[in-house]
């Protein structure tokens, strides 16, 4: 079955109402970004949280010390750098790191292929002004190839209810990841959209 990651969680109704339909994953960027989220915040949503959902915080070229401050805090579950981080840094954590990589071409194949030590591979679209939820797509032929390094592909960039079914069909990902595909504007989730994310991600599971 494949996994669900919601990122850019920002308040209490948008989290209970993603764990309500069943997602495996709230995504909580405590980098630049218009869904920005204090440590404060997240950790008054984790307390209302159920368990068994995977917490993960969003860096971004953040200082080590602060990054383990911020998931000490907040009880985070697994970290994921989506900045220059170096492998030597990413090994340096005891949470589950997933690294994420912002899909230019053949050269970030090369890149990825340095990362030997973590616990899943995040695929971005690339773009020059954001890091992430960009709402763009990328070519799937990428991803298809870095899944045959045996690591776990967490496939995002553009991802929404309309093109989900058909990223999953073309690459298998162990796991997809949306955040400006189930919004009604910056920072702030559609629940029906998230609702139609989800059905159309597990009607694609029973294909297979």
């Amino acid at each position: 079955m494949t996994k669900i990651k919601i990122c850019g969680i920002t308040n209490e109704r948008d989290a209970l109402g993603a764990v309500n339909l069943g997602v495996d994953a709230l995504g909580f960027i405590f980098a630049e970004s218009p869904r920005r989220v204090s440590p404060q915040k997240v950790k008054k949503i984790v307390s209302l949280l159920p368990p068994f959902i995977s917490l993960v915080g969003v860096f971004v070229n953040e200082d080590k010390k602060k990054v383990e401050e911020i998931a000490r805090y907040c009880s985070l579950t697994h970290l994921q750098f989506h900045g220059e981080e170096s492998p030597s840094y990413c090994q340096q954590f005891k949470e589950r790191v997933i690294k994420a990589f912002r899909m230019k071409g053949e050269e970030t194949l090369r890149e990825i292929s340095q990362y030997k030590g973590v616990s899943a591979y995040l695929l971005d679209t690339y773009s020059l002004k954001k890091r992430g939820g960009t709402g763009e797509l990328f070519d799937w032929k990428l991803a298809q190839k870095v899944k045959k390094r045996g690591v776990p592909i967490i496939l995002a960039g553009g991802l929404n209810s309309e093109n989900v079914d058909k990223a999953i069909a073309k690459v298998r990902p162990y796991a997809v990841d949306t955040s400006s595909g189930v919004e009604r504007k910056e920072g702030e989730k559609d629940f029906q959209k998230m609702r139609e994310f989800v059905r159309r991600v597990r009607k694609q599971d029973e294909i297979f």
